[in-house]
């Protein structure tokens, strides 16, 4: 009877083995290529279609691999979207407000979560209002505020936001944050506390280093929103300080005026090729940016994970 009953186990395991772990590995695999594909194929179309000539784009034979590689597409946009200059304005009015915001969101969850004050949670609710409340609807005082203040076309419209905590999404930011230093064992500012620290040096040499792993999530979600803004960018700093983004935008004007027909028109001659190469070129310093951290990055969301006491 023993003897049948190991016989039977060792049948169903050979079984689960030749069967069905294979078969769920298959549908496994099935679905995140599937998933993969959805997220890679505008991508993948960007950069075939930047490298394909006039003739290719328009031969329905020619899908994904270009018979002639060109670069003209690429050169045509780079000049129209004046590429040195742009890009620029895109790195100092991206990474400067995004490493503060990362700086100052999470002294001010450090104090939401270390300590107690009146009517806090009526500012937490009223930070988080910030947030659910849209873009669109607040924009006009904004820019009402800002043009009081004289700060209007200036750097400042995107630096003072990220420095007061009030930069593109602070509150989830600061809710990233609250969630990693409320896991965070409170013996640690108390030990430190003992040994003479104060308020200001425990959270810049302790409680800021243990955060490293938030911080970089924080710095790169924020330098992509800052990067990809085009609404606020283009009401507040106008057309003195022009984005990649925003060269973007008006890609297409700007290209009938550098490149018109022959008879000296400003038609639209644009072709997809070149709209592609446009694209590619905007979105790459944020690719590179991402390559260099993608370890820390992925290093990062799995240390969020930190349990306390």
């Amino acid at each position: 009877m023993k003897m049948s009953q190991n016989r039977e186990k060792r049948f169903r395991v050979s079984y689960y083995k030749t069967f069905k772990e294979p078969a769920t590995k298959t549908i496994i695999y099935v679905v995140l290529i599937g998933i993969g594909y959805a997220y890679l194929y505008p991508l993948l179309y960007m950069i075939t279609s930047s490298f394909m000539s006039v003739e290719d784009l328009v031969n329905p034979t020619v899908v994904w691999i270009p018979t002639k590689f060109t670069l003209d597409n690429f050169v045509r946009a780079w000049k129209v979207l004046e590429m040195p200059k742009a890009l620029w304005n895109s790195v100092y009015t991206s990474a400067i407000p995004a490493l503060a915001q990362s700086l100052i969101t999470a002294l001010i969850a450090y104090g939401l979560s270390r300590f107690e004050f009146p009517l806090k949670r009526f500012w937490i609710v009223l930070m988080l209002a910030t947030f659910l409340i849209p873009t669109q609807v607040t924009l006009v005082t904004k820019y009402v505020l800002f043009s009081t203040l004289r700060l209007t076309d200036t750097i400042f419209a995107t630096f003072l936001p990220a420095i007061f905590g009030q930069g593109i999404r602070s509150a989830i930011f600061i809710l990233l944050y609250l969630n990693f230093f409320n896991m965070l064992p409170k013996a640690i500012d108390e030990a430190a506390e003992i040994d003479g620290a104060n308020t200001f040096q425990v959270f810049y040499k302790i409680i800021l280093p243990l955060s490293l792993p938030a911080i970089v999530t924080t710095f790169i979600f924020s330098l992509v929103w800052y990067w990809n803004e085009t609404l606020l960018s283009g009401l507040l700093l106008g057309n003195k300080i022009k984005t990649l983004p925003l060269e973007l935008r008006d890609f297409v004007v700007r290209y009938a005026v550098m490149f018109p027909t022959a008879d000296g028109s400003a038609a639209n001659r644009i072709n997809e090729g070149i709209r592609m190469a446009a694209t590619m070129i905007t979105i790459l310093p944020l690719l590179i940016t991402y390559l260099f951290l993608q370890r820390q990055f992925v290093e990062s969301l799995e240390r969020t994970g930190i349990t306390g006491e």
